[in-house]
């Protein structure tokens, strides 16, 4: 079950991510300004993001087995869309990019339904096991661009589009809920005032908002930025990219299982510590090799480990029947969070020509994050052990 989850959350989420490798290719294709385009990569995180709240809630009530194909299926239609007859303006790109977002929300599905099937003493290495089906973006970033390069643009989305209706057609006939699974009688709006007034609803908001956020934020706008910045090429920049989302992949599951040995606050605290001095050094752009790649790479593996973290917290944390509703609203959190930056980084070097202030702008965020963790989340998760 949590092989099937986490191959449905990489298919999904390599959906989601189709239209930031092209973005380059878009860009200058359309003539888009930098803000056009980070809008352009950003429209599906943002979708992606709030639609966690609805999704994560109806999974508590109906469950993955129903809902994992149900997504996977309505996922089709945008990417059929954009891959026929959506690629040729803006318009209709930001309009297929809005119901692409769909594919997003698989996040919502997977965490309660792994959550349901492992002890809590064994949540943190499962639930970062499938988020590493993020990784889904990586086989976005290595193959998109390729793909138009041997066929055409409608080449990546079609390919895609068949992907999802064989793991839409594999988890319904395989996929099963956990025996016994905590199913709620409310009604969704009363479960969701409920999981709103809940602490760890917020604490794990903001943590995965600054962990997840700057993965998303950089998986969809770093080969802009490499090709800015360095003069990379764009299947250069995109294999970067690739680097960057596979190193924060593999760090997830590690983060989840060092969360459930040493705590998620010190895996939190050391993840936001390296964001923070790395997002510092590449304010001042240094040299591509070796000391950008250095600050990328270890940005890469605290965000994917500090990612893994926030739900080792949540699962330690969250009532049995409402982790599907705090994941929805913590993942909306963590898309939302990487839905910002791309914006505020295209509007700046617009106006400034320099990407300079962001990252500065990311240190100060990671660095305020990281004395939240210590102060405010560290005494929420003595008190519930106490109790």
């Amino acid at each position: 079950m949590l092989a099937l989850a986490t191959i449905g959350f990489a298919v999904n989420f390599w959906a989601w991510a189709l239209l930031s490798p092209l973005g380059p290719m878009f860009q200058d294709a359309l003539g888009l300004s930098a803000f056009e385009q980070a809008l352009l990569v950003a429209v599906p995180v943002v979708v992606g993001s709030v639609g966690r709240i609805p999704v994560g809630a109806l999974t508590d009530r109906f469950g993955g087995r129903i809902m994992f194909p149900l997504i996977s299926v309505i996922t089709i239609a945008p990417v059929l869309f954009i891959g026929l007859i959506g690629h040729s303006s803006l318009a209709a790109l930001l309009i297929g990019g809005f119901f692409l977002g769909l594919g997003g929300t698989t996040f919502a599905i997977g965490v309660p339904f792994v959550n349901a099937w492992f002890p809590p003493q064994r949540r943190g290495l499962a639930i970062g096991i499938f988020g590493a089906g993020m990784g889904g973006t990586a086989i976005s970033a290595l193959t998109t661009v390729r793909l138009v390069d041997w066929g055409t643009t409608a080449t990546p989305f079609l390919v895609t589009a068949a992907v999802l209706a064989i793991y839409a057609l594999a988890a319904g006939l395989w996929l099963r809920d956990a025996p016994g699974r905590s199913v709620p009688t409310q009604s969704l709006g009363r479960r969701l005032a409920g999981t709103a007034r809940l602490t760890l609803t917020w604490q794990a908001s903001a943590l995965y908002a600054v962990a997840f956020g700057g993965y998303v934020a950089f998986s969809v706008y770093l080969p802009t930025y490499l090709k800015a910045v360095y003069g990379l090429t764009q299947a250069d920049a995109a294999n970067r990219m690739a680097g960057f989302v596979l190193l924060a992949v593999v760090m997830r599951p590690v983060g989840g299982w060092l969360s459930d040995h040493a705590g998620p606050v010190r895996v939190l605290a050391v993840g936001l510590a390296v964001v923070t001095a790395a997002a510092a050094v590449q304010a001042f752009s240094p040299a591509l090799m070796p000391v950008a790649t250095i600050a990328f790479l270890t940005m890469a593996a605290a965000l994917g480990a500090g990612s893994g973290a926030v739900f080792a917290l949540v699962a330690l944390l969250a009532p049995a029947d409402k982790v599907g509703s705090v994941t929805g609203v913590v993942g909306a959190a963590g898309g939302l969070g990487g839905f910002v930056p791309p914006l505020i980084m295209g509007a700046l070097y617009g106006a400034l020509g320099s990407y300079a202030l962001g990252l500065a702008a990311l240190a100060a965020v990671a660095a305020a994050t990281l004395v939240f963790t210590v102060t405010s989340v560290r005494r929420s998760v003595r008190a519930r052990r106490t109790a």
